[in-house]
């Protein structure tokens, strides 16, 4: 070759070339809050928030929001506007691995008003939950204004724990009656029943009994016929007369 150096100049340029073609490495970004997911309120509706948090049984969660849901369907009703709240945006995984995106932050975000409260059992509410000062300050905030406060299995410690059952007779998960007993002896606890409705407090036993809670309080508010069509709408057979329970007049 008459000119040499042109070999070397070359591989250098293609070197070059090569380099800059490469991938460039992925910029490490800090993780952000996801903005609240879109909920559509509906005017003329009661607002139902469910309190969920990572550890949260599926049943507790998932039976009455599917009784409430449907409300939506009956006419000539006020129905029923479904939406969780949560300490965060991002996923919460339940105790089960289903992981669900909360609504609403109730740390940072303004919560329309809440006319029904649904406290759904979770992992830790014999325990860890029952320090959590932001989560009782929003239970007792709620309260205040709420037409209803309800509970199923464990959700009872955390409205015993808030100070809203201290005057109410309640009870919760069968086989944690006596601890709930021993944790907060001054309440009125009922055993033996399904749920009791006292006031404005529904506590029930939690799991496939959710189901009878929620649907009693639909016949609370909608009377009988309705009652009946959204449980045969979910296939379950309803009739208060034959579901263990108390009623405080």
């Amino acid at each position: 070759m008459r000119y040499p150096f042109l070999k070397t100049f070359s591989f250098a340029l293609i070197l070059l070339v090569c380099c800059h073609c490469k991938n460039p490495e992925p910029e490490t970004s800090t993780k952000e809050e996801p903005p609240s997911p879109a909920k559509e309120l509906q005017p003329n509706r009661y607002n139902v928030a469910f309190l969920i948090m990572d550890g949260v049984y599926n049943t507790e969660f998932t039976a009455p929001y599917d009784i409430f849901q449907h409300t939506q369907y009956r006419d000539s009703i006020k129905a029923m506007n479904t939406f969780t709240v949560a300490n965060t945006r991002h996923p919460v995984t339940s105790f089960e691995g289903s992981r669900f995106l909360p609504d609403f932050d109730y740390t940072q975000d303004s919560i329309p008003p809440i006319d029904i409260f649904v406290v759904p059992s979770a992992e830790h509410h014999l325990d860890t939950d029952l320090e959590d000062e932001v989560m009782l300050s929003f239970v007792k905030k709620v309260d205040q204004n709420a037409l209803y406060i309800t509970s199923h299995c464990d959700g009872a410690f955390v409205l015993a724990k808030a100070g809203l059952l201290d005057s109410v007779v309640s009870t919760t998960f069968p086989s944690d009656i006596e601890k709930y007993r021993k944790m907060f002896p001054k309440l009125a606890v009922k055993d033996s029943v399904l749920f009791v409705h006292d006031g404005k407090y529904i506590t029930s036993a939690g799991g496939a009994k959710s189901f009878e809670a929620a649907l009693y309080l639909c016949e609370t508010l909608y009377g009988k016929r309705i009652a009946e069509s959204l449980a045969k709408g979910l296939v379950i057979d309803w009739d208060i007369e034959t579901v263990p329970h108390l009623v405080i007049q």
